[in-house]
């Protein structure tokens, strides 16, 4: 027996349930996984309530964490039991002591990088390079907007923009996370709760504008985003913690200056094991030599039986950087 989270409807942070499963055995392009550090994600949030509905109830939570390998497949030959690996794109049931994971989406760690450094970087890593890689091949010396730079996923682009030499200008709530991203890398910031995110970017840009967006907000900043584009620039619009963006009219895009947009997921990007080892070897030699620090706060690290309360603090914009569940 095991213990791991699942829910039964879909809603708050309340409806997530602390239970024993009897954990099957791999099929034969699996491995088993005894995790030791799960990473919490503000897609999982999407999940438990339904914005991104799970294929059916009850339903297991999470797609990422760091363990080791205890049980093979019959078909897999290149992971041996006793290894060290990361995930970031398995099915739901990540929220879990023991999880069960397609082969061809597993990481190896390297000896440098512990469980917990994985378990909070894996995913929002993955998802930083794929955004300045492939969505949009970020420049040394270019300048864009980053919304929720004080974010999980935020503090890792500010510190990779700051490696790629480039000017991240990243949207924050506070002071205090206006502080965390400059400390990160960040070019400079804006207090969208007492500075206006447009004006802002203007004054930045000497009138020019920023040519990418990248928004994980949705709602909320959706047209500050489209109105800091310069002609022809590109929004990338990959995430809703507002709310979704819906409704869209497309002459929008006309009338402000002929804008790209593009709704990216990782799962578009990172799909062979090919890609994700060459997308994990950047990121784990960014956090090996220092240039990415992924360090979890204390007080952001919940036992997997309080996966409730980790919800309610990740919804309470109370978190700075990544948390997570340590079984």
């Amino acid at each position: 027996m095991a213990k791991h989270i699942e829910f039964s409807a879909t809603g708050g942070p309340e409806v997530l349930r602390y239970c024993e499963f009897t954990p099957t055995d791999p099929a034969p392009d699996e491995v088993q996984i005894e995790n030791k550090a799960i990473g919490i994600n503000y897609i999982d949030t999407y999940v438990r309530s339904g914005l991104y509905p799970p294929a059916g109830l009850p339903s297991r939570l999470g797609t990422e964490a760091a363990g080791v390998v205890t049980k093979v497949g019959s078909n897999v030959s290149y992971i041996k039991i006793g290894e060290r690996v990361a995930y970031a794109q398995s099915g739901l049931g990540a929220y879990s002591e023991v999880h069960n994971v397609p082969a061809n989406k597993l990481a190896i760690l390297p000896d440098a990088i512990s469980f917990e450094q994985a378990a909070a970087s894996l995913l929002k890593g993955l998802t930083v390079y794929y955004l300045f890689y492939q969505t949009h091949k970020v420049q040394a010396g270019e300048t864009f907007l980053f919304h929720a730079a004080a974010g999980g996923v935020g503090l890792i682009a500010c510190q990779w923009a700051k490696a790629l030499g480039a000017k991240l200008i990243g949207t924050v709530g506070s002071d205090e996370k206006a502080n965390l991203a400059k400390a990160a890398g960040a070019w400079q910031t804006i207090n969208y709760n007492r500075e206006n995110i447009v004006e802002r970017v203007l004054e930045l840009t000497d009138g020019k504008k920023v040519d990418v967006v990248y928004d994980s907000v949705g709602q909320a900043t959706w047209l500050d985003s489209l109105d800091s584009l310069a002609p022809r620039g590109l929004m990338v619009s990959f995430g809703n913690a507002s709310g979704p963006v819906t409704g869209v009219n497309v002459g929008l895009l006309n009338q402000k200056g002929s804008l790209f947009l593009t709704r990216p997921s990782l799962n578009g990007y990172i799909t062979t094991h090919e890609e994700l080892a060459e997308a994990s070897k950047t990121l784990f030699d960014f956090i090996a030599s220092g240039k990415i620090n992924v360090d979890v706060r204390e007080n952001q690290k919940f036992p997997l039986s309080e996966a409730v309360r980790a919800h309610r603090t990740l919804e309470s914009r109370a978190t700075h950087g990544s948390s997570l569940l340590i079984p």
